[in-house]
């Protein structure tokens, strides 16, 4: 099955897309007084607790939304496929408290303006785009060459962790997009899954539009670029399933590693949730 065959909309990946399309159609027309108390504020966030999960879904406009948005829909069915739905969006929450977490810690020592959007969560998501698929080649609008996952995702943080240092990346809220893309690197690190996961097997190129995350505390951001469609290729989850199960017939069950029994499991739950 390759990816333009198999369902493009997860289930928690199109429930967060609506959610955050509808606060930002209800913040923009009936409660606009409203964005500030959501807002995530260091010096106010004990407060207003609420503010640690409710800013990962207000954005500052649609073009805003729309970098996110695109990102999320791009990078997160494959894996949430690989998690399982309800551990994804564990993960997405986890990683979206991330960037408050560490933007409150870091309040203490250097000035933090008050932020919104879900670009915590959604680098979270990519980061764990790129340990479960480190050699997928995804395309960036412009550049007209593919680049390895794990490049393109250590150079999003890589660019963050310059312009948070440095202060020179305007209004943009680059400490919490490092906190996002930290706690799922953690989450990985403590289910053990970066010292387990198998070998990554090799691919044909795969045609994605891959956005960079812009966090906001601003009312201007920038414009979306165009999409480009996916080309034709078989999808990650089938191509791991494959060489497990390869795997299996070659060197029997007692071969897998904790992360491919893992994997094995989740398949067949997500098999058996489609037959009811």
């Amino acid at each position: 099955m390759n990816l333009l065959q198999q369902p493009r909309m997860t289930p928690w990946v199109g429930r967060l897309i609506v959610v955050n399309a509808v606060v930002l159609l209800l913040l923009m027309t009936l409660f606009p007084a409203l964005t500030p108390s959501l807002q995530f504020e260091p010096n106010r966030a004990f407060r207003a607790p609420w503010s640690f999960v409710t800013y990962m879904f207000v954005h500052a406009g649609l073009f805003h939304l729309a970098f996110n948005m695109l990102m999320l829909f791009f990078l997160g069915p494959p894996v949430e496929h690989r998690m399982s739905s309800h551990r994804f969006i564990r993960y997405y929450v986890f990683c979206g408290l991330g960037g408050a977490l560490l933007s409150l810690g870091l309040a203490s020592f250097i000035p933090i303006a008050p932020f919104i959007g879900a670009s915590a969560a959604v680098l979270g998501v990519a980061v764990g785009f790129a340990i479960y698929w480190p050699d997928a080649e995804l395309m960036v609008f412009p550049i007209p060459i593919p680049i390895k996952a794990r490049t393109l995702i250590a150079g999003l943080v890589v660019l963050d962790l310059f312009f948070a240092a440095t202060g020179s990346g305007g209004r943009v809220a680059h400490w919490a997009h490092l906190g996002g893309a930290l706690f799922g690197y953690l989450a990985f690190r403590f289910e053990g899954v970066i010292r387990e996961r198998p070998a990554p097997t090799p691919k044909p190129v795969e045609r994605v539009l891959v956005l960079k995350p812009e966090q906001h505390s601003a009312e201007h951001p920038a414009p979306p670029p165009r999409a480009e469609r996916p080309r034709p290729g078989k999808d990650p989850v089938t191509l791991e399933m494959n060489r497990v199960l390869d795997k299996i017939s070659a060197e029997g069950i007692t071969s897998l590693t904790p992360a491919e029994r893992r994997f094995l499991d989740d398949i067949a739950k997500q098999k058996k949730d489609g037959l009811h």
